[in-house]
């Protein structure tokens, strides 16, 4: 068996009777041998199994329809279009067919062949007619038509169906390929043989065929994701075991703690915090992300960590993706924190050279207690004496080589943060290493933020009412997707709208410029004018996302709402309602497509975050709505990261192989997989 195996690394050069320019074309889809044939799966397919007769074909729908062809000639029309006619004939009756532009009919098929017609007919002074419908001969495996039609993304020369031709007669080599899946667990979870399972999404015989494959492919991708995270995960700790970063949880330090917030704790900051505690105080470091949708009070909690893990001798860091939100961190903690002499240093990239090395020395030497700052806390240079608990903002801005650098410094225990909503399913794929707590509830007393879709023929209406508003002493933000004007897609620039609003409808206020293309000095200046009252209107692309806090701002207008997603449209709005004022969220829109007008009004129903997020997964998809290279989401091929029942049944499974055998020393197959995913995600 393992020599046959051999033969699904032949080149397709070998096998298939085809160009050198159809090899090429499938080369640059990553298709170079039978192996990748066989794994270049269909990305949809049409239903065509339900056959009927000439008698019973409809005008609204697709019939697939069997006959004998009679009576076919060509022609030329008035406008030079050649016209192919036939007729199509079955024990029911017949029915005319007609092809433009397809003169390789006449030549392909002979008056007395049987063929399938798939198509719409049309009616004409009382004749029935097949417009273009596609075809295929009678045989005894029909490829193109009357199935279940695979179809596949294609390229140029590549269309489906020549894939469907080509790739038929290799479908038996199906058979070769090795179930690296334990073969327990195939059984205990009802899944297809892998080889079969790999067949059937080619050549599914029926519907219940088909989801059966696609189940065994779905739970097999997420499989490896979750084996690989949970591993991760089970070395972590085994490594970093009995280290002596045990953080005692001080009930009166506790007590002052909460004294000196003088807020009382959401129910849900309770039970996370009793989570982390849980975790500092156990034998192995944590590893646990804190979800909580803007508002929700993640600073707090993290404060609370921060201040038991000092308190127990450990140092410890904060660190954040951009400045603006380092400095707010170093501000709001400084604050809490001050009554308890700590040592809290701001580190960033942009401080003076001496300044940088001060911090470095007393970081190295223990004399500091808190670092607060941006990446600038991974680089060389930067030496923790005893670093007990690091905690990551917005953790999917940093990539993963970035927040191993902290998780290096001792091995101490890592708290990631985030405000972007993601739903629970998609936390589990992308996140699987990491222990989960969600913050779903704001604390009382905060506003609902009224929103509101604003149709381009309101514009003016709507800048009458701002304008009155900033008259009254409150600020805005006016959000534009793009920074400068762009051909291609055509939406407000930021520079653009900021001219008109200077010199037309706002001439009469004081407005700021942000995007991510200034310096980082001329960021935090605008962003201190902004705070300090001293801009009425802030113009900003999306660096407004996370880290201001303008309790006066009380308008948030966003221009080409629809180019966002509902998650990130969410956050743009938390960032007004922070003040005692009642607060706006108004989206522009150019677009009046159906579904995009579906997803802006469901802003305006909705202000859950993690709501919203399943909304957004639903009708995009997670690589449109989160952006997979940008995030980390793995390029699923059968796999919906909306199956939460699979996802939760792979994960199980995957956690009771790690604890039984943790290096698969008795599972050499799927060792090998894993070692060739990993060595493919390490090239590309």
């Amino acid at each position: 068996m393992q020599e046959h195996r051999h033969l699904l690394k032949t080149r397709l050069s070998n096998v298939l009777r085809t160009t050198s320019a159809h090899i090429s074309e499938l080369k640059g889809l990553g298709v170079v041998t039978v192996d990748d044939f066989l794994h270049y799966f269909p990305r949809a397919y049409r239903d065509q199994s339900e056959m009927c007769t000439i008698s019973e074909m409809r005008v609204d729908k697709v019939n697939v329809v069997q006959g004998v062809l009679s009576k076919m000639f060509s022609r030329r029309t008035k406008t030079g279009k050649i016209m192919t006619m036939a007729t199509l004939t079955d024990p029911t009756g017949n029915v005319n067919v007609m092809w433009f532009n397809q003169p390789h009919i006449q030549r392909m098929f002979r008056n007395g062949d049987e063929l399938i017609l798939t198509g719409k007919i049309k009616f004409d002074r009382a004749q029935i007619t097949m417009m273009s419908p596609q075809y295929e001969v009678v045989r005894k495996k029909q490829l193109h038509t009357a199935r279940l039609v695979p179809v596949y993304h294609e390229r140029d020369k590549i269309s489906s169906k020549w894939i469907r031709e080509k790739i038929h007669p290799l479908l038996k080599g199906a058979q070769l390929l090795e179930d690296c899946m334990p073969g327990e667990m195939i059984e205990a979870e009802g899944l297809m043989s892998y080889g079969q399972a790999v067949r059937t999404v080619h050549d599914p015989k029926s519907e219940e065929d088909l989801q059966g494959a696609r189940r065994r492919l779905a739970f097999d991708e997420l499989f490896m994701l979750q084996f690989a995270a949970l591993k991760r995960r089970y070395e972590f700790r085994k490594k970093a075991k009995d280290l002596g970063k045990k953080i005692v949880i001080d009930e009166d330090v506790s007590q002052r703690f909460y004294k000196e917030f003088g807020y009382e704790l959401t129910g849900a900051q309770q039970r996370v915090i009793s989570e982390i505690s849980g975790d500092l105080t156990s034998p192995y470091p944590m590893m646990r992300l804190l979800q909580g949708d803007v508002g929700a009070g993640k600073t707090v909690v993290a404060a609370f960590g921060l201040v038991h893990a000092i308190n127990s001798g450990f140092q410890a860091a904060l660190m954040a993706p951009t400045e603006i939100l380092a400095r707010q961190h170093y501000e709001s903690i400084s604050k809490l924190l001050k009554p308890f002499g700590f040592n809290i240093q701001f580190l960033m990239g942009s401080l003076p050279e001496k300044q940088k090395k001060s911090i470095a020395r007393q970081v190295s030497t223990g004399t500091v207690d808190l670092v607060i700052g941006t990446h600038a806390l991974i680089q060389d240079g930067i030496q923790f004496k005893n670093l007990g608990l690091a905690v990551i903002d917005e953790q999917h801005r940093f990539g993963v080589k970035q927040r191993e650098r902290l998780q290096e410094q001792g091995s101490p225990h890592v708290l990631s943060l985030s405000a972007t909503p993601i739903p629970r399913t998609l936390t589990l794929v992308l996140y699987g290493d990491q222990d989960v707590s969600i913050l779903d509830e704001l604390p009382p007393g905060r506003q609902k933020i009224i929103t509101r879709v604003v149709p381009e023929k309101k514009r003016s209406d709507a800048e009458l009412w701002i304008a009155d508003h900033i008259q009254k002493g409150r600020q805005i933000f006016v959000i534009c997707p793009l920074i400068d004007e762009s051909d291609v897609i055509e939406v407000k620039a930021v520079t653009t709208e900021f001219e008109r609003l200077s010199n037309d409808v706002f001439a009469n206020f004081r407005l700021g410029l942000l995007h991510g293309k200034l310096k980082s000095q001329e960021k935090e200046e605008v962003m201190n004018l902004f705070s300090k009252g001293e801009i009425d209107i802030l113009v900003s692309t999306s660096v407004v996302e996370v880290g201001i806090d303008v309790p006066n701002a009380t308008i948030m207008l966003i221009e080409g709402a629809e180019r966002f997603g509902l998650s990130q449209l969410h956050q743009f709005r938390g960032r007004v309602g922070r003040g005692e004022y009642q607060s706006y969220c108004f989206l522009f829109t150019d677009s009046y497509g159906e579904e995009s007008r579906k997803r802006l009004k469901s802003l305006e129903q909705n202000t859950d975050g993690f709501k919203l997020a399943e909304i957004d997964l639903a009708m995009r998809g997670p690589g449109e709505v989160y952006g997979v290279k940008q995030s980390g989401i793995p390029d699923l091929k059968m796999a919906s990261l909306g199956d939460t029942d699979l996802i939760k049944r792979v994960r199980n499974a995957a956690a009771d192989l790690v604890m039984k055998d943790p290096d698969l020393e008795f599972h050499q197959p799927l060792k090998t997989r894993l070692k060739q995913l990993e060595d493919q995600a390490a090239i590309a």
